[in-house]
């Protein structure tokens, strides 16, 4: 892709870096992120046109001077709040005034420049696209086809952590509808061997992460001499699996869940530096219909991260059946198109209940949903009492192993939008 004007944000705490990002990037400027751990040298090669800086570390001092001495503008942020009306103002004045930026970053040209030089490193080899049914992987599926349909096979491989109903529309849509050439792969028996009995979160991402490559890389010799496989990385999951000392928040199964080892000559990655609004806006320039762009955002690792501690098929399926119910009372409501992303959760927690008058012992459900722009930063949802009342009466009604359900108000931060 050719050289786009680009300015770098010195993270010196992980707090508020991706507010910071979004701003300079909703101001039509690129931006790259580099830790409090970040090399001179690297970040000279990047040929700045100015340098943000944000938070706190133990070393910000040297850090700040060896910034000053790469001789590009810098602006100490750390004490502005860049959503204020003066913090907007003071940011642009500093990329437009101090940096003289052109604003050139827009997903109309991303669009274009991404296309040719897709265009130009395929060639006329083959790639298999990682489609999960998700508006990240499909718009790397669209910008492919778009670059060359003829060498491009996708594959949705159901690895049993879907959303009920979902691997249906998944072959509907892109299989029938888009007319993609696609393979539907049921490995849900594999995924749920290997995860049977893992309780930590980032174990269970590294399976999940990991088992993914191997069913690609075994598709891909049934297919033959793959040379790219493309997966929807988006750069909040750079981001959220670490950047400097610190950044670590959680492994997210397509970057920091890829096993050392992969058999394939290169990964392709056409949306690694975009946030989730930019890659929606792409999808929108491509072509892709609306409501696949809009689609509920869902986690590369399914119901995995939506089913705390191990996970078994009872529960599995508990959660499943409580997530169905809840996306039906929100569409009955016409809240569906109001909210970003909603989602039951089965917790790891039994309690005492009623149920047909006797004693119950059983699961609690958690219900969230959250605004958001780019997944960086989330407000929890205030849906009105009733539709929370008729969600939890249903499910504590018609699914059997629940006798609790609880309202997530926790917004991100401190929280995540996932729980694990």
């Amino acid at each position: 892709m050719e050289t786009k004007q680009t300015v770098v944000i010195v993270d010196l705490s992980g707090r508020c870096n991706q507010l910071i990002a979004r701003s300079v990037r909703n101001l039509n400027v690129y931006c790259q992120l580099v830790g409090d751990n970040a090399k001179i040298e690297d970040i000279k090669k990047v040929n700045p046109i100015g340098i943000i800086l944000t938070g706190e570390s133990e070393g910000e001092k040297a850090i700040e001077a060896e910034v000053k001495t790469i001789g590009v503008p810098v602006l100490d942020i750390r004490d502005i709040d860049v959503e204020s009306k003066q913090g907007v103002k003071t940011l642009k004045a500093f990329l437009y005034k101090t940096c003289k930026a052109k604003g050139d970053w827009t997903m109309k040209a991303f669009t274009e420049a991404m296309v040719a030089e897709l265009k130009e490193k395929i060639g006329d080899k083959k790639v298999l696209c990682a489609l999960s049914g998700g508006v990240d992987s499909a718009v790397c599926a669209a910008l492919i086809h778009k670059a060359n349909k003829d060498c491009l096979t996708c594959v949705f491989v159901d690895h049993g952590l879907m959303r009920k109903g979902e691997p249906e529309q998944v072959v509907d849509v892109f299989g029938n509808k888009l007319g993609m050439n696609l393979i539907h792969i049921d490995a849900s028996e594999r995924f749920l061997t290997k995860l049977e009995g893992v309780n930590d979160p980032e174990r269970k991402r590294k399976i999940i992460g990991e088992e993914f490559i191997r069913v690609f890389e075994e598709e891909a010799k049934k297919i033959g001499a793959v040379d790219f496989l493309v997966q929807g990385t988006i750069y909040p999951d750079i981001i959220e699996s670490g950047i400097g000392s610190k950044g670590l928040v959680k492994s997210h199964h397509n970057v920091g869940g890829l096993p050392d080892v992969i058999d394939f000559k290169e990964i392709l990655e056409p949306v690694k530096d975009l946030f989730k609004d930019e890659v929606r806006k792409v999808g929108i320039e491509i072509g892709l219909p609306l409501e696949q762009v809009n689609r509920q955002p869902f986690p590369g690792p399914g119901l995995g991260v939506r089913c705390i501690g191990a996970i078994t098929r009872e529960r599995l399926a508990i959660l499943k059946d409580a997530d169905f119910i809840m996306r039906e009372e929100i569409a009955k409501a016409g809240w569906d198109t109001k909210i970003w992303q909603y989602f039951a959760v089965i917790t790891d927690m039994k309690s005492v209940g009623v149920r047909n008058e006797v004693r119950s012992y059983e699961y609690t459900v958690a219900l969230r949903a959250i605004h958001s722009i780019d997944a960086m930063s989330a407000q929890f949802v205030h849906l009105p009492f009733e539709i929370l009342e008729t969600i939890s009466r249903r499910i504590t009604t018609e699914v059997v192993g629940v006798n609790r359900v609880v309202y997530d108000i926790t917004s991100k931060p401190p929280a995540t939008i996932e729980w694990e």
